[in-house]
């Protein structure tokens, strides 16, 4: 199923959408495309590489939580 995100970054608003089956790391690419930045340059640097592998459902991201009419962000 598909989540909705959003994403601040400085003065920036980012609205994106992902799989629950995506991983933590291919969001950062995701971001990586907009921002053109590195992805260990975008936030969350205190993140290990096990939180790096987790799909976005397993760190509480679902279709229920995240929808387009209210996405979730990021804490």
């Amino acid at each position: 199923m598909d989540e909705f995100l959003m994403i601040w970054h400085h003065k920036t608003t980012i609205l994106t959408d992902a799989k629950e089956s995506s991983t933590v790391f291919e969001l950062k690419h995701i971001l990586e495309g907009i921002l053109k930045r590195p992805p260990m340059c975008s936030g969350c640097t205190r993140m290990t590489s096990s939180l790096m592998m987790e799909k976005l459902g397993e760190c509480g991201f679902t279709s229920q939580t995240a929808g387009p009419q209210a996405p979730a962000w990021p804490s």
